[in-house]
């Protein structure tokens, strides 16, 4: 997750996920093996990537950081765009390879967002959400190594995301890694003060991060839009959930499902 993802994660988690401890969770089944991999991703990023990222924060200049997002948020159009087009999204396709063009071109490799003011916004969009889009089901959540939060159905789609990143294509192995670290870096010192509010607002700071994202990748999947008592999370053959290519979705009403 980038950023202004993961602060939007915590937010909604502050506006209506509980933030006690679950039991059994049926988004959860591997609850057991997922809090030990978050406890492993915590205590490595207390242990080193987060310091690092408070020394970047306060030596490197804002407008410098700025630049070094825009840089790498802009390589990461070409992720949006080929999803815009798997997903239907003509329009938005189209507009999204104007916004790539434009930054690359007159916002000097994407140091400058110019895209922005000019009326073409960023969107967000990845594999993962396609899948949701032809009727995959997301399945149980699912902690990564070192990657953080997913579900079964998100965490092989960012193996094919990934194939359009700067990281797949540049064969210099010291240039690509030394990019790949300091965007790292510069991604968690973003997220300094969404950590902060985790740590201090959730007496579970697992639950309140999965519910949270399960929440966030929903909203996403529908595009903020989620049908009523449906929770994305929960049933693949669901009427209401999004048909298959060359499949019709069913009939009839199902029945209402509580949400977290």
């Amino acid at each position: 997750m980038n950023n202004k993802t993961c602060i939007t994660v915590l937010s909604l988690a502050l506006a209506g996920c509980a933030n006690v401890p679950g039991k059994g969770d049926p988004r959860d089944p591997l609850e057991g093996y997922n809090r030990a991999v978050y406890q492993f991703n915590d205590t490595l990023d207390r242990a080193v990537l987060k310091p690092v990222a408070q020394g970047y924060d306060k030596v490197v200049p804002g407008l410098i950081k700025t630049g070094i997002r825009n840089f790498f948020s802009n390589l990461g159009e070409v992720v949006i765009i080929t999803n815009d087009f798997l997903q239907g999204k003509g329009e938005q396709g189209l507009s999204d390879t104007g916004r790539f063009l434009m930054n690359s071109t007159i916002g000097l490799v994407g140091l400058f967002d110019i895209a922005t003011p000019a009326g073409l916004p960023k969107n967000n969009e990845d594999f993962g959400q396609t899948l949701g889009k032809w009727g995959v089901a997301s399945g149980p959540f699912f902690m990564l190594p070192f990657l953080g939060p997913s579900t079964v159905r998100d965490a092989p789609a960012r193996l094919v995301d990934s194939q359009l990143q700067y990281f797949a294509v540049v064969d210099n192995v010291p240039v690509r890694n030394s990019a790949y670290v300091v965007e790292t870096i510069d991604n968690r010192a973003g997220l300094l003060g969404a950590s902060n509010i985790l740590g201090e607002a959730a007496l579970d700071p697992y639950t309140f991060l999965r519910d949270a994202y399960l929440q966030r990748r929903q909203q996403l999947v529908y595009d903020g839009n989620p049908p009523k008592n449906k929770d994305e999370f929960d049933d693949a053959e669901d009427p209401e959930a999004p048909a298959q290519p060359g499949k019709p979705a069913k009939d009839g009403n199902s029945e209402s499902k509580s949400k977290p």
